[in-house]
Order: C-alpha cells, then structure tokens, then sequence
C-alpha cells in the first residue's frame, strides 16, 4: 500500500499518464482488458511457451549436473558452454535465434537457454556438498541403492534445486517475456507489450506488466508446491 500511494502521488506530479498512468488508471485498464477475447488466448499462448522452455531446462540442467558431479571430465566439458551462456546478453540470443526458429517458438528456446545454467550451477553445488561419510556410511551398512537415493543424495540436494527453481522460474519470464517483445509473435504477451509501445499507450504498458508479475509469482508459487510434496513424500520412503 505504501508503494501504491508513492506510485499514485508520483503520476499526480508528473501529470501526464503518457508518461507515468497512475496505478488506478493501470488497474480500470486492466478490467477492460481482461474481458477482451485476446487476453487469455495471449496469456495462454505466453505461459505455455515460458513453462515449456523452464521445464526442458531444468530437466536439461539437472542431467548436466549430475554428469559433472560424478565425472571430472563432464564438469570441465561444461563449465565453458555454462559460462558462455550466463555472459551472454538475452537480446544477442534472442536476434541470434530468430534466424534458426520462428518467432511463435522463441520463448521456448531463450527460457530454455535461461534456465539450464541456472539449476545446473545450484544442482551442482549440492552434489559436490554432499557428506562422503553418509555415502560411506550406507556403503558399510549395505543401504539398499533406491533408499541411499531418496534419503542421501536426493534428501541433500532437494535444497539446492529448490533455489535453483525459484530463481529460474522469475529469469524465464523476464527474459521469454523480453524475447517476444523483440520477435513479436503474433498472440503473445510481449506483442500486447510492444503494441503498447508503438501506439504509446502506457496504462497498457503497465497493465500487462501488472499481468506478467502475476502469472510469475503464481507460477513460482505452484512450481514450489509441487517440489515441497514431493519432498514430504521422499522424507517418507
């Protein structure tokens, strides 16, 4: 509420809603575009896309870090494509990827490319900080191989690759979201964004950024439920 009150006094100075809509014009906005037959087809169109791309990435990363967890060989192999990725700009990608791919399938690709660096850094962390003695523990103790999984190697890791997740399902809205809005697919969000633009309506603007805030928090909330009851149900096996 105090951020909203500091948002509406600074629209009231500067007095121009090109320039800064006030928080009540984005919202009478927002209940006039919620109603339109090309809200939903567009939120649906970009969700599918953005949730595509973070689930092929994180499987991806998961599978890269568990191969340079456990080969020395893998993990220096990696460690120059990771780099590569993390360094270079989303922009550079996106225009990169326009040439191989059709604008309707971007999103997939650069939130792919977002998210594989991000959960293999974490999953890979967790691995290495795994306790040798628990290892060497159920070694001694003949600890049957799916119960050393779930309650060893996995119960240790979970904390990693539920950091990993939160942190990469925010980056692949704001960079799937920023690639629309360079290729411009028709029916997606980032092309509500860049109609915004052109015909300079900011309430727009704002609205469907107030949009892409919530199905990002919605989506990492869900994403996080399910990783929690499937960790409940490890700590069970």
């Amino acid at each position: 509420m105090f951020w909203l009150i500091v948002w509406q006094l600074a629209a009231m100075a500067v007095g121009k809603s090109l320039l800064l809509a006030s928080p009540v014009e984005v919202i009478q906005r927002l209940f006039e575009l919620v109603p339109d037959e090309k809200f939903f087809p567009s939120v649906l169109f970009t969700l599918g896309r953005i949730m595509l791309g973070f689930a092929l990435g994180t499987v991806t990363g998961v599978i890269l870090a568990v191969l340079g967890g456990k080969f020395v060989f893998c993990e220096k192999m990696f460690a120059p494509l990771i780099t590569a990725v993390k360094a270079v700009p989303v922009a550079s990608f996106t225009i990169l990827a326009l040439i191989w791919i059709s604008s309707a399938n971007l999103s997939v690709l650069i939130t792919f490319l977002i998210s594989v660096p991000v959960v293999y850094s974490n999953v890979f962390e967790g691995i290495r900080s795994l306790d040798p003695k628990l290892t060497e523990m159920a070694g001694v103790f003949r600890v049957p191989v799916m119960r050393r999984f779930f309650g060893i190697y996995l119960s240790q890791v979970m904390p990693y690759f539920r950091s990993a997740v939160k942190l990469s399902v925010g980056l692949c809205w704001k960079s799937g979201v920023a690639a629309e809005v360079i290729g411009t697919p028709r029916g997606s969000i980032g092309q509500m964004l860049y109609n915004s633009k052109i015909y300079l309506e900011t309430a727009d603007l704002f609205a469907w950024t107030l949009v892409i805030i919530v199905l990002s928090i919605v989506t990492e909330k869900l994403v996080l439920l399910i990783i929690d009851l499937c960790a409940k149900r490890i700590e069970r096996l």
